[in-house]
This record gives structure tokens, sequence and C-alpha cells, in this order.
């Protein structure tokens, strides 16, 4: 092994005893040599081909020389690095990379320049750092004394191979790779730009989101009807994953697929008469082979491709299934790929912690397989906090201190949408929390807005804007602070004023307000989810504003309340806010009417910052005018939520208190919220194609969504008007003693099915009927329009160890209504296994597939002393249908016509508190 000290006497005795060759020169330009290694790997050419063509663009003739050919005088920059290999993982100590991967030290004396990188891409890195500063200064910096390397050892960016709504037949995640659905990913100049945004920033991953990508990419002898795509979209694909890996490793970028588990190709689900996708089904052999065999080709196929792998959402990710799945189905077909190709080198695996036990997984897997990675939501889907504390920071460190790589995942940024956003005060301390909080040393980042519709941002413009370019900011921030982030404050503000300026044509002080306008409108968003919102997920639009019953009764809407626990600082709900102000009790932390008033504060400073640049703006006007519509939005949206939260908290008091003054009071908040939302919407008509990329069923929050409607501002603001009206007429009623008319509820009527599967009997909905086979528990009270239904019974206890599963055949259109007990626990208290699972978009993306996320009547039905029961519906078509639901007791209500209307409603049969959501219905 040829130790890294030892390259540089070995050149500099070359540099002296080999022939010149013949360079020539002008009196105007100064020539050098750039002298690299014989047989340098790809990615040191790529940066030293960047280096020369940052000289040349300087006024320097250069040329790229091997040892046997330099010149005898004049400028030489000689690159080396060492070809001992490290091993990422070894890196993962201590937050750094402390074995020096991807480092590098510049020194310069008379004449000659050295760049010495720990491997491979530490020289391609120190080539692009000297290239920066020939493109900053203007020439070749003189007594140069720089060594550097990453304090993060994964360094990526995730692209979805995914659409703002299903294809035809099909439903999420599923998407096989075609032209006609993904024609940019056809396009090699675009994939060049990336590639180059990507270096230029020095990250060193790309990860590819997809469901099932292997029938779009590899054929398997045992199963040759599984291919999804036609032969010539498949000969496409093999060239286009070939030349995107290949374009990748020039650049030191590992290309990372990932998929979902299990979901299957069509033509193989529809061959063997199965789902594509059944989270609750049972691991089979046919199962097992065909995934197995699908990654082995794979890992045969294209062996400088890593694999990321989710083992939640589509499968049921916990109990013993994830270990086994994961053990005894990928890695062995990860291994038999690698025998295939004869390889001994093991691609990386990165195992996301989403729905799944990942340090029980990574426990049983470790044995069998070395280069193994965790991964695992920074804050959810959103960006909320740069103090992340609780349960999910037990999480992340549990999985740092296994001893491989954690990466954190900045994941959708459903809060962030459409707006830019690009606050580096933010971005740096969570990047700090992410090393000192989760003590993980890698970044997986998603793009900062419209996920699911790259490459394309939402701004509606002639021609459509690409997120690359858009976002640059977003994408330069987050790779500077994965570099380094322990950089002053004082350095940074100058860096970031700096590039504004350069980039708007500004002088420094205006580029310093551009920047105080971002970081300013960088706290509104975080604020207002992490304080008021329902979950940290997608099926959340933050931007669209909450309804009135979301902040008085949140728990209705299923609110997630790991956001509170763990994804913000400490603080109060706002209903926990209103109970305390009821008893007189002190508050703790930070507190819904504190944000209130901050983000009004935030926006204002936001706009009047933005204002002190727009009249010395120079170069790119548009998208400076774009940014500051921006600013304004923010401003709008953050006076919308502060007047409506107040409005809420009024409310809530006279939950307590039963004056309707304090209704009176909440009305005037009320209205200007809805006043600031029309602004809202005048800002946002002509400037936004759509607030949310996501537009498929699992969009809930602040209405449900299908088929691409209420995506808008303009859609939505009705509601509100209309909300505001029911309030005002719901007071009236109040102070003139006229009771408002009680919405008349109708009983379900039962709708006729065949059932193919066993049931221990059927019960009528009624009081003192039994709801199990196997318990005495009988039914308290029930909900009106249940009443008379012919519900099902099982037996508990097998319901708990096989979970419930029903067939049947319908002649109409049916729902199926079926009830979750509503287990309340505290904050960071783990479910109780005795109780199914409710269907949940935050882990299970399929939870909508029928409808069934939403609680349609909470607290519907009361048995024994078991937890209230809420209601979902599964909506069936005419047809012959099986249903798996979770592990769990749970309860078959039974099945009502398929077009009968249920109005959302809080039945109220088990709360003892004062339901006020009727006051906006």
């Amino acid at each position: 092994m040829i130790r890294l000290l030892l390259l540089v006497p070995i050149f500099l005795l070359l540099l002296a005893s080999c022939r010149p060759i013949a360079l020539t020169t002008s009196p105007e330009k100064e020539a050098l040599v750039i002298v690299l290694p014989e047989k340098a790997p790809v990615r040191v050419a790529f940066g030293a081909n960047k280096l020369k063509e940052a000289l040349a663009n300087a006024g320097y003739l250069v040329a790229i020389v091997t040892p046997d050919k330099p010149l005898k005088k004049g400028w030489k920059i000689l690159v080396a690095y060492s070809n001992e290999a490290t091993p990422v993982n070894a890196a993962a100590t201590n937050n750094f990379n402390v074995s020096g991967k991807e480092g590098f030290t510049i020194t310069s004396t008379e004449n000659l320049l050295t760049i010495k990188g720990a491997d491979a891409s530490g020289a391609l890195y120190g080539c692009l750092e000297v290239a920066a500063q020939v493109k900053n200064s203007g020439k070749l910096p003189a007594n140069l004394q720089l060594s550097d390397q990453p304090q993060m050892v994964l360094r990526g960016t995730a692209i979805g191979l995914q659409k703002p709504y299903y294809l035809p037949g099909r439903t999420v995640y599923e998407y096989p790779y075609t032209p006609e659905t993904f024609p940019w990913f056809y396009d090699k100049a675009l994939w060049v730009k990336y590639l180059d945004m990507l270096v230029e920033n020095r990250y060193n991953s790309l990860y590819l989101w997809n469901g099932h990508p292997f029938a779009s990419l590899v054929k398997l002898p045992d199963y040759p009807y599984a291919v999804e795509v036609d032969e010539a979209t498949f000969a496409k694909n093999e060239e286009m994953f070939r030349f995107l890996t290949e374009e990748a490793d020039k650049r030191g970028i590992w290309v990372i697929q990932m998929f979902y588990n299990i979901i299957l190709s069509q033509p193989f689900a529809e061959k063997h008469n199965l789902k594509t996708q059944d989270r609750n089904r049972p691991i089979t052999h046919l199962l097992s082979d065909y995934t197995r065999k699908s990654i082995a080709a794979f890992v045969e196929k294209y062996p400088n491709v890593g694999l990321l792998i989710t083992l939640g959402e589509a499968m049921e990710g916990t109990g013993p299934d994830d270990v086994e799945w994961f053990t005894k189905t990928i890695i062995p077909g990860v291994q038999d790929g690698l025998k295939a190709r004869g390889q001994t080198v093991e691609p990386p695996i990165v195992l996301r912690a989403h729905d799944t036990d990942a340090p029980r997984v990574m426990k049983a897997a470790m044995p069998i397989y070395k280069n193994l990675y965790t991964m695992a939501k920074y804050n959810g889907e959103a960006l909320t906090t740069y103090t992340p504390r609780g349960k999910w920071a037990e999480l992340h460190r549990s999985l740092s201190r296994i001893g491989t790589v954690h990466l954190q995942n900045v994941h959708i940024l459903a809060n962030l949408e459409p707006f830019r956003y690009s606050s580096p005060d933010f971005i740096q301390k969570s990047v700090k929390a992410m090393h000192e909080v989760y003590e993980s040393n890698g970044l997986h980042l998603f793009p900062q807005a419209s996920y699911w519709d790259w490459p394309f941002s939402a701004d509606k413009t002639p021609v459509r804007l690409l997120q690359i370019n858009r976002d640059g900011m977003w994408y330069k921030a987050w790779a500077r602070y994965a570099w380094n982030y322990k950089r002053s404050r004082t350095e940074e503000v100058t860096y970031w004023s700096n590039l504004l300026a350069e980039e708007f044509g500004l002088p420094t002080d205006k580029g310093a307000a551009v920047l105080e306008a971002q970081e300013q409108a960088g706290e509104i968003s975080p604020k207002i989810l992490r304080r008021f919102g329902i979950t940290d997920g997608n099926r959340q639009t933050m931007t669209l504003g909450m309804l009135m019953t979301q902040f008085i009764n949140p728990f209705r809407y299923r609110v997630f309340t790991l956001l509170y626990e763990s994804e913000a600082p400490e603080g109060e709900m706002i209903i926990q806010y209103a109970e305390k102000e009821s008893k007189k009790e002190k508050h703790l932390g930070e507190t819904p009417l504190q944000v209130a008033e901050e983000i009004v504060v935030h926006g204002q400073q936001a706009v009047a910052a933005i204002e002190k640049a727009a009249g010395a703006v120079t170069k790119n006007k548009n998208e400076f005018n774009r940014l500051r519509n921006d600013m304004y939005c923010y401003n709008a949206m953050a006076r919308h939520y502060s007047e409506k939260v107040k409005a809420a908290i009024a409310v809530l008091r006279y939950k307590y208190s039963e004056d309707i003054t304090d209704l009176e009071k909440a009305v005037p908040h009320l209205e200007n919220s809805v006043q600031h939302y029309r602004e809202f919407v005048n800002l946002t008509k002509d400037t936004y194609l759509y607030a949310n990329s996501m537009q498929t069923p699992q969009r809930k929050i602040p209405v449900p969504a299908v088929d691409g409607t209420f995506k808008t501002w303009a859609e939505v603001l009705p509601v509100f008007e209309k909300e505001l009206d029911t309030f005002k007429q719901r007071i009236d009623s109040l102070k003139s003693s006229v009771k408002a008319t009680p919405v008349k509820i109708i009983p379900f009527k039962n709708a006729p099915v065949t059932l193919h599967s066993q049931t221990k009997g059927v019960y009528s909905l009624s009081q003192e009927q039994p709801i199990f086979a196997d318990t005495t528990v009988l039914i308290q009270v029930v909900a009106p329009e249940l009443r008379g239904l012919k519900g099902f019974k099982y037996s508990k206890a097998e319901q708990v160890a096989k979970g419930t599963t029903i067939r049947f055949t319908a002649r109409q259109p049916v729902k199926l209504l079926v009830g979750y007990f509503n287990k309340q626990a505290g904050f960071s208290a783990d479910p109780d296994p005795n109780f199914a699972k409710a269907p949940e978009l935050e882990t299970d993306a399929s939870a909508s597939d029928y409808g069934q996320s939403e609680i349609k009547i909470s607290n519907a039905l009361v048995a024994g002393n078991l937890p209230p029961v809420n209601i979902h519906a599964y909506a069936f078509k005419a047809g012959t249908h099986t249903l798996n639901l979770p592990k769990g007791a749970l309860l078959l209500l039974g099945f009502i016509d398929g077009t009968q209307e249920i109005r959302m409603r809080d039945a109220g049969l088990a709360v003892s508190a004062k339901n006020i959501d009727w006051l906006f219905e």
C-alpha cells in the first residue's frame, strides 16, 4: 500500500526527471499544468477538468498531464490521493468524519500547488475548492494552506419518480418508469445539470424514490410476465440508469434506489390474483421469492447502485415480519446478486426507520451484512424545529449509537409548500441538532417544495420553473452545513448577504436585507405547524389553513401527538392552553398565544426587509419579484393564523365559562382571519398553480380532497366564509334563546352482502348486546345512526393474535363500518397491542385506499369498560372483496349503502367535557 505522504515526493521526482512537452504560450497568458496520477479514477479526472475550466476562464493556458509529461518550468498543480479504501461506516464516530474520508489538503509553494485527497473523492473536492477560489479571485491563489473534510459522511438529495395523482388503475407509489409518465427521467442534459449542482455543493449521494422500480429495470427468468414496461421503454430505462450511475460516479455520487415493501408489479399481481399492495397480508413463499429475485437481478445488473428500504407502509412494519423480510428476503437477494456478479464489495443498504422497529431489525441484520445504514425523518414530513426532543430523539440516538451511519431525512416539507424557503440560520441550527441532539452524521434531503411534481415548482409562470433553479439556495444551505455546521454567525451573515447581493445585483447591505427577509419568514411555517397543527405529515396542507374545529377539537381529526411531544419545543396545544387559562394554572413553555403574536412580527419584518432591497435590484428581477411576493404570502398567512388562533382561544374560553360574550369576542378575530385569507387568495391566484403537490386522497386537512380539488386558496376561501357565517348564526340562536334546529339523524340501513369468510355470528347494534364471541363485554350506548345495524362477531383473542379478515360479495357499492377503540395514551406512550391501530396516513400511505383514514363518527359506541369506539368507513364497489385488517381488537359494525353520506361528527357518548363543534357546523 502506498501511503499518501509518499505520493508527493514520488511525483516531484517524476516532475524533475521526465521530458517536457511543448505548450504554446502568449505574453498575456501564463502556462501551467495539472499533473494527475496514471489511471486516475474518473472522479479525480472530473475534478481536474473542472479546475482546468476555471483556470482557462481566468486566462491561464492549461494542460492536464500524467507524471511522464510535465513542463520544465511554470506553474504545476499536483493532484494526489490515497488508494487505501476506507469503509464509510468506519467514520461514524463522535459525529465527525474522523477517518478523513473525502478530506483534502491544499498547499502551495513557489510555482507548485499540491492537492492531496484522502481518497479519490477528497482529490475531487480539493480540485473543486481551488477552482472556486480561482473563480472568486480571478487568479490562482498564492501561499494557500488549507485542510478540510466533511463532518457528515453521507450527504444526499432525493428525487421522487412519483406523481401528484394516481395512474389509472393503480394506487399510491405505483409508477412504472416510462417516457409518458416521467419525460424528464430521459433528459440527459437535465441530469447533467442536476448532478453538476450536487457536486458543486459536495453532495455524495442521490436517492431515487419509487414504490417498485424493479419491474421497470430488470427481467426475471422465473417471472418474465412481471415486467411493467414495453421492450422499447425497457431498453431506454437500461440506458438511462447506466448513464445516470456513470455520470454520478464521475462526481463522487452514489445512486441509491429506494423501494417500498411489499409492493408487487401489476402484471405479476394480476397473474397470481393478488393485490399489488396489502399491508396486512402474511408473507408467503411466492412474495418472498419474487422480491428476492428482483433484488438479485437489480444488484447483478447495476453494481454501483445502493438500496434504500422502507419496510413499513406497504407491509405491517411491526412484529416479526419486518425482521424476517429484511434478513430472509432483502439481504439474501442482495447477496445473490453479488454472487452472480462475482463481486464481494457490498453495496450500501439503507434501512428507513419508518413504521418499523429499526433497532430490532438492525440487531438481526448486522451479523449477516456489514454495509448497513439507518435513516429516520428529522421533523416528520415537515420542518418544525431545531430543538427536537422526547421519544423521537431517543429513537434517533438509539440508531446513531448502533455503530453505523445514521442519516437525517429532511422529508417532504409539507408545511413549506409551495413558497420559497431558504433560512440559513434555521437550517444551520437544524444540522447542529442532527449532530448534537440526534448524534447522527448523514443527511438525506428532499426538495424544498413540490416533491410530487419534480422537476417543476408550483409557480404559475409562462414556462414552468425548475426546482433546482428556484430553490438553489435550499440545496446550497443544507450542503454547506452538512459539510461543516460549526461556522460563526457573523461569517454566515456575510457569506449569504454577498451571495444574495450577487444574485440580484444588489449592494451588500441590500443583500443582507434579502437575507433578513428570508430568515424572518423562515420562522413562520415551522412555528405555525408545531404549535397549532394536526400532523407532521402531508395529509395536512398547512398553507391552506385549518378549520375551527381542528383548533378546538384536534383529537377528532386524529392529532399526531408526536408533533407536539418531540418535534416542537416544550409548550402547549391550544386546548391545553385554554384549559390552563380556565383553571388559572401556570403555562408551560411555548404557548399558542405567544406564537400567534410572534408570527405576525416575523411577517411584518420579512416584508419590511424585502422592501429595503426592492428598489435596488438590477439582476434576476422576475425571480426577485416572486421572492418578494412570497414574503407577502408568509405575512398574510401569519396574520390569518394568528387571528384564527385568537378566535379559537375565545371559543374555548366559552366552553368553560358558558358566557356568550366570550363567543362574541371571537367574532372580530374570525372576521379578520377571513379577510387576511382573502388577501392570501389575491397574492396566490395569479402566482401559484397549487398549494400542495400531493393531490390524492391522502390529503385531509383542512378539508378532504379528491382528484386534485381544494388545492388552491380560492377553493378553500368559501369553506372559511361559510364557517364564519355559521358561527354568527349559532351565536344569534344562543342570544335569542332559540336553540338551533338540530340536524336530523337518520339511522343507517343494512346493505345486503354475501359473506364468504367465517365469523362467530352477528349481533344487533343496541344496548346490552355482546360484541365479542369470547368475552362478556356488552354495548352500553351507541350513536343513533348506528342502531339496528348488524355487526359481525369475532373472537377478541384471535383478533389480537392474527388480525381480522373479511371476504364478501356485494351486488352494489357498499361501505363497511369499522370501529376502532380509541384508547387515549400519554404523548410518549406506545400504542396498546390489544387494540388494532386505526388507519393512520403518517405511517401507512394506503390508509385511505378505501376512504377509511378519517374518523366519520367519533365516540360513537361505548361497551363495558373498554375505550370508546370511533367509526371509520371502508368504501367498496360492487364485486367480491377481501379486506385484511391489522392485529388487535376492533369491531365490524355492518354494511351500509355505498352512496350513503356519513356526516362527520362527534357523537360525544364518552366525552364528559362539553362539545362545542356544533358552533361551526
